[in-house]
């Protein structure tokens, strides 16, 4: 493990880890990527510790039961894992995958201003869940907004979300602010 002095800012979180699992340090991790396998195809993941981060080999992963456990390099009992727990697996934002025009990361979304089509403030994007139909965007309001009312907006490209524009940090959505 070394510690790193990249900056925070160009880091994406893609899971965090949260128990230990049997006697020779591995541990269990929740991801956020889709599919939960591909935390694993980073070799090396940046975990915030004692408010400095550091950079956490990765020495073996695979899927076990419904969710994942990782072996990292220099943690090698119970003990030594369950300092991991709750620690949130951070990669830069360089290494994640190239996308196709129209198609963002969450974390691309989160912290955008969303307007209405006719300018009505709704509120700064919070964060996403995923249903089972679509994702939705959970948009809390602001000291600017409209209201203070948090909405659960679909991402629906097109139909309600009809614009994205990372550069002015805004949304333009087709939604009632009443809804």
């Amino acid at each position: 493990m070394s510690v790193s002095s990249d900056n925070a800012e160009d880091l994406v979180v893609l899971g965090r880890f949260t128990s230990p699992y049997g006697i020779k340090g591995w541990i269990k991790v929740y991801s956020y990527t889709d599919p939960m396998e591909n935390i694993l195809n980073y070799s090396s993941w940046q975990v915030e510790c004692d408010g400095r981060l550091t950079s956490v080999k990765l020495e073996a992963g695979k899927r076990h039961g419904k969710g994942l456990i990782a072996k990292l390099a220099g943690v090698n009992t119970p003990e030594e894992a369950r300092l991991w727990n709750g620690r949130e697996i951070k990669v830069h934002s360089s290494e994640l995958p190239a996308l196709e025009t129209g198609e963002y990361y969450w974390s691309q979304l989160e912290n955008l201003l969303v307007y209405t089509e006719s300018g009505v403030l709704l509120g700064r994007v919070s964060h996403l869940m995923e249903t089972g139909a679509n994702d939705v965007l959970v948009v809390k309001g602001t000291a600017e907004s409209i209201d203070r009312q948090q909405r659960l907006i679909p991402w629906l490209p097109d139909q309600v979300v009809k614009e994205v524009d990372l550069d002015s940090g805004r949304m333009r959505v087709d939604w009632d602010p009443d809804f």
